[in-house]
This record gives C-alpha cells, sequence and structure tokens, in this order.
C-alpha cells in the first residue's frame, strides 16, 4: 500500500517550496528519536531529557511525547482534548525514544502518549506478523502488559519510508525498495540512530530486501536534518516519516514497500490501566475518530513548515472537532 509518491491531498500539495532549515551541520546525529533543533517549542510543561520525578500534578493525567515534532503535536492534541472534558493535565514532553518513555508510562512518570500501533506492537512481541491496519490492532491488544491499555486508534498513520530524491528515482529507476539492491553497496543510508539496531532499519532492509549499504549515518528523526542531508547529496536514501512535509516540499519519492516491512502505523493512544476513567476515554476516543492522515499532514505543516506553535495548532484541531 505504499505509493512511490506521497499521497496528500490538494491543500498541502498547492503548497510552496519552502527552505528545511539554515545552516548547521546536517549529518550531526541526533538523540533518540529527536528532531534536534527542529523541535518545535510551545508549552511543554515539566519537560526534560528523561522521565524520573515528580511531575504529576494531584489528580491530573501526566500527558508524555517523544522528542520528535510530530508526536509532540499529537500530545497536544491529546491535551488539549482532556482539557476540554475538565480532565486537569501536565505535559512532559519531548522525553525520548521509546525505551525511555515506555519505561516512564510503566513506573507512573507519565500517564499517556501517543503511539503507533505497528511500532508498538514488535516492541512487546518482535515475532508479531500482521500487516494491516486491523491486524496489527488486535496482536497490539494482546502483546500489551496488563498494566498498559491502548484506546480506539485512528484513522491516521504516521508510518516509516525508505526515502529517495526525484533525480535518484529517475535515474536509477527506482519504484520499489528492493529496487535499491544493486546500487545499495555504492549508496549511504541515513536514518535515526535506532535505525541500526532495530528490525524496521538495517537489520530488516538487509533481511527481507537484501540490501547491503555502503554505510549508514545516523541522523536526528522527524527532522529538518534528514531531509538537508537526502537533499544535499550527504545521504543517498533516508528514512522519513511519511507525515513529512520535507517529502512534498523537496519532491522526494517514496519507494514501495511490497514485502511490508513497515507494517500499520494507526495512531493511538497508550495509557496505564489505572489512569484511565470513563472521561478520558471518551475524550481520546473522539479525537481517534476525527483524526485522519490527511489532517495529520495538514497540522505538521503548519508546525514545521510554518512554525506554529504546537500546542496552538492541537487547539484549532480540537476546537474545530467541537
Amino acid at each position: 500500500m505504499k505509493p512511490t509518491t506521497f499521497p496528500l491531498g490538494a491543500l498541502v500539495a498547492a503548497l510552496a517550496l519552502s527552505a528545511c532549515g539554515g545552516g548547521g551541520d546536517p549529518l550531526e546525529e541526533g538523540d533518540g528519536d529527536a528532531g534536534g533543533d527542529t523541535q518545535p517549542s510551545g508549552d511543554t510543561g515539566a519537560t526534560g531529557g528523561g522521565v524520573g520525578g515528580d511531575a504529576q500534578g494531584a489528580g491530573a493525567v501526566t500527558v508524555g511525547s517523544a522528542n520528535f515534532p510530530g508526536n509532540v503535536l499529537l500530545a497536544e492534541v491529546y491535551a488539549a482534548a482532556l482539557e476540554e472534558e475538565g480532565v486537569a493535565v501536565d505535559k512532559r514532553l519531548n522525553i525520548g525514544n521509546r525505551e525511555t518513555y515506555i519505561a516512564g508510562i510503566q513506573d507512573g512518570s507519565i500517564d499517556l502518549i501517543p503511539e503507533y500501533t505497528g511500532a508498538l506492537t514488535l516492541y512487546f512481541n518482535s515475532e508479531a506478523e500482521a500487516t494491516d491496519p486491523e491486524g496489527v490492532y488486535a496482536e497490539l491488544q494482546e502483546a500489551l502488559p496488563q498494566d498498559l491499555t491502548v484506546l480506539e486508534p485512528s484513522e491516521a498513520q504516521d508510518k516509516d519510508a525508505v526515502v529517495v530524491t526525484a533525480e535518484t528515482a529517475a535515474e536509477l529507476d527506482l519504484q520499489a525498495i528492493g529496487d535499491l539492491e544493486p546500487h545499495a553497496p555504492d549508496m549511504v543510508l541515513g536514518g535515526p540512530p535506532e535505525w541500526e539496531e532495530r528490525y524496521t532499519g538495517v537489520p530488516g532492509l538487509r533481511e527481507v530486501y537484501s540490501l547491503e549499504f555502503a554505510q549508514f549515518r545516523p541522523l536526528a528523526a522527524g527532522s529538518n536534518l534528514t531531509a538537508q542531508a537526502l537533499a544535499n547529496g550527504q545521504v543517498d536514501v533516508a528514512n522519513v516519516f511519511t507525515t513529512d512535509p520535507a517529502i512534498v516540499e523537496n519532491d522526494f519519492v517514496v519507494l514501495e514497500d511490497p514485502e511490508n516491512l513497515f507494517v500499520a502505523q494507526n495512531v493511538v493512544p497508550l495509557l496505564r490501566t489505572d489512569a484511565l476513567t470513563p472521561a478520558v476515554e471518551e475524550s481520546l476516543n473522539q479525537v481517534s475518530a476525527a483524526l485522519t492522515t490527511d489532517k495529520l499532514v495538514e497540522m505538521m505543516v503548519q508546525v514545521v513548515s510554518e512554525g506554529q506553535d504546537p500546542a496552538d495548532v492541537a487547539q484549532d484541531f480540537v476546537d474545530e472537532q467541537g
């Protein structure tokens, strides 16, 4: 189900090309899944590099996020929706990668975080086999420990993708990931540091598509640094999230994934089971019912390309949904 180019509606396709960042070294390594200096600011509540400490207000739901722009935006959406429902909220944004924030939600430092069904399933069950949204969600519910709960998933997906420039795609006649096989030994692959070890990264590309790249360069996930490195030719192939506006703005090509290395990644709320109340469940399920991939892309354009505060963009979304 991977198109060769990013499937956006007319709203995003009509955007003018914009620069992907200023100076600095686009090959600078990121921290975890982070977006480096492109991370939107905004109200991050009790924010920090870790999740320890006493950041929760009495009776409040503490909403956390990973440290890349798309997840921060979703956390702000959850926080705004809960506040509209009269639920007290604390925020601990930019926590780190999955390994860090899962530890935080299990030790009670946070209560709620936006997650992605496929990646979360594989985190708890590396033998999971489903690739479609319904199958992945069913396996996720089976894999979760009892102290964690997921609510209804949204239609919106934010997936990993293997991306090249339009020039590279045309020169090498690339349409699918497997087309890279004869060329990979002469190419540099860029992706988040975790990609070097995670199955849905270098190991999976090697096993599923027989790709042996000349070099892997760690880059900050979800940031303009990756787009800069790809556009400037400092990497030849890159991991870019499918909701990243840089794909359209730079005319990048998303290679098809016919072997489904990247399974369904529907956005879903992950909570501590003991933090679930009827008000929390109703509010978050309403968010999931309203959140589509196109809407998520539209909001990402506002945050990443236009520099709007993710808290303001999230509040506008909640207000629009009533």
